[in-house]
């Protein structure tokens, strides 16, 4: 073996075995995740306590039944495994690893694992040259304060053509500025994740319909003015100051201040005009409340009073004749998202049951295109 052909073997082999100290890295960020012990996984998948204590070193390989049982017992996906993790999910995982006997940790690890497994699937469309992501939006200016954050939520409107008017589908919304949002049972309200050109975002189902539509609404928010883990709202400023600029951003995006100035009553907004602008603008009952006091049309004590009242569905019926369709209910992908698994199914690129895993409930195998071919067979 001439010189330069063993140093590309040695090179080779150290990459590879950089590749199995990661993939046994995360093995064990999603164990402790899942709040199992060595021991325990062992069980699960016939390996005894040393063997998986090897993987996760990266000193013992698997084979493909075996990495198909630890991911199954983990309940990740083997792409999960398999592919790095963003950067910035990487930072905040190892900084948290020692706290997952917290039951508030695990379930920030498993939101994340949702989250990461929805970006592979934007990755593996957007390979496919099935998804075409659109330019990010992105402020370009600091939200340094909520009043600076607001002012960036009208800018959004504008741009995409919202102005003053109530948003139909935040889902779409997003997409248009480059979020793809998926809905979808997990912990917590949401996340998001930009990684290179693609930015992915998570929406809980276990909230109502106003809670997403206000998390989706957030969520945006962090990719507009620099996510959470950046440094673009402010060297000195806070998580929890963070928090609030994009809450406000997030406020201002569902239900403008001037909506609510624009019109109210000698002694401010009443019930019944508030109730319908919360129905026309799909915002929670409280969000509204909220966005009526930071504007001054509704006074702390009068807030207070209708905070213990929530509206009915005949109150709804009552100001707009009809009862709103919640958003983020039935929708669970984005419309650009599923028309790239179609399109990716439709040429051969995956099979129908991916599509099915790829639509995350919003098809069934029944409701996806028929194979033309088959039909023609006698």
């Amino acid at each position: 073996m001439s010189a330069s052909l063993g140093v590309v073997c040695d090179y080779r082999i150290m990459a590879e075995d950089d590749e199995w100290r990661a993939i046994g890295e995360r093995l064990r960020h999603t164990r402790l995740i899942a709040g199992m012990s060595q021991a325990e996984l062992g069980r699960q998948v016939g390996l005894d306590r040393t063997m998986v204590a090897k993987i996760e070193a990266g000193t013992r390989r698997m084979g493909a039944l075996e990495l198909t049982q630890i991911s199954g017992a983990l309940g990740v996906p083997i792409g999960y495994l398999l592919e790095p993790l963003p950067e910035v999910l990487s930072r905040r995982g190892s900084a948290v690893d020692e706290d997952f006997d917290s039951e508030v940790a695990r379930e920030s690890g498993r939101l994340e694992i949702v989250l990461t497994t929805w970006l592979g699937d934007l990755r593996q469309l957007a390979g496919l040259g099935m998804l075409r992501p659109r330019p990010l939006l992105a402020s370009g200016r600091p939200a340094d304060s909520a009043a600076s954050a607001r002012e960036i939520a009208l800018w959004v409107r504008e741009v995409l053509g919202c102005q003053l008017n109530p948003i139909g589908s935040l889902v779409e919304l997003c997409e248009r500025a480059g979020q793809f949002v998926l809905v979808t049972e997990a912990p917590g309200d949401g996340a998001s994740v930009i990684d290179g050109d693609i930015a992915a975002a998570v929406v809980s189902l276990s909230g109502d319909p106003g809670r997403r539509r206000a998390t989706a609404a957030h969520e945006l928010g962090h990719l507009v003015v620099g996510d959470e883990y950046s440094s673009d709202l402010g060297m000195h400023a806070s998580r929890a100051e963070r928090e609030e600029a994009i809450d406000a951003f997030a406020a201002e995006l569902l239900l403008p201040s001037q909506v609510l100035t624009s019109n109210p009553g000698a002694g401010g907004i009443s019930r019944g005009q508030l109730v319908e602008l919360a129905a026309r603008y799909r915002v929670s009952w409280s969000l509204a409340l909220r966005q009526a006091a930071h504007v001054g049309v509704l006074d702390p004590d009068s807030q207070r009073a209708m905070a213990r009242v929530r509206p009915t569905r005949s109150e709804f019926l009552d100001a707009l004749g009809w009862s709103p369709q919640p958003d983020l209910e039935s929708i669970r992908v984005p419309p650009g998202y599923a028309h790239a698994v179609l399109e990716a199914l439709q040429r051969g690129a995956i099979t129908p049951s991916r599509a099915v895993e790829l639509m995350r409930g919003q098809a069934s195998l029944a409701d996806l295109p028929a194979d033309d071919e088959a039909d023609d067979e006698p």
